[in-house]
This record gives C-alpha cells, structure tokens and sequence, in this order.
C-alpha cells in the first residue's frame, strides 16, 4: 500500500492531498529514514514517525486496512510505540505552585 493512501485511511490526515504534502516535505519517517516519495510502499510491522498537531507519534503498522472506515477500525491497524514514554512525562509534570500575594493591583 501506498505511504499517502495509508495515512489517509488511518485518518492521520483529512485528504490524501494532504498526506502527500506531509511526505513531499519530509515530515514523515518510515523505519527511521525520511519518506520523500508518496508512493513509498509500507507494510505490517514497519514504524512510522508522525508528527501530529498533539505531538510527534511513533506507531508500529500491524495491519493494512483494508478501507477507509470508522476511527475505531483504523486504530485496530496500529498501535503507539511511544505511548508508554508520554504517558510517564505527562504523569510526572506538575504544575508550579501559584504565588501567594496581593492580586493583580
């Protein structure tokens, strides 16, 4: 399957133009090197790097969809390999106390 037509049905981008975008400018990795073309062929258990407007996202393919479906048929196809490591620094960070005083004046 084609690099621009995965991440279309996987819904990682709105259009397929898009995604093709996305690859022409190399924002996209597969298995750690730049994807330049669109037609770049991927199959199962190959990682991507996608950066996301929610952060970078490094997935692992398990599966080809077969269509363009609901959300949750295209999340049944991969799954996060950074997830882990997010979670952890989100957990970690707290916000600094507040200051005690006088308002704003």
């Amino acid at each position: 399957m084609r690099l621009d037509r995965l991440l279309w049905h996987l819904r990682f981008a709105r259009s397929r133009t898009l995604a093709q975008r996305w690859i022409a400018e190399g924002h996209i990795r597969r298995n750690g090197e730049r994807a330049l073309r669109q037609d770049l062929p991927v199959a199962a258990g190959d990682v991507l790097t996608l950066p996301l407007r929610s952060g970078v996202w490094v997935i692992e393919l398990l599966a080809l969809p077969p269509r363009r479906g609901p959300a949750q048929e295209a999340r049944a196809c991969y799954r996060r390999v950074d997830a882990g490591a997010a979670e952890a620094i989100g957990a970690s960070h707290t916000p600094a106390p507040r200051p005690i005083g006088r308002g704003a004046a």
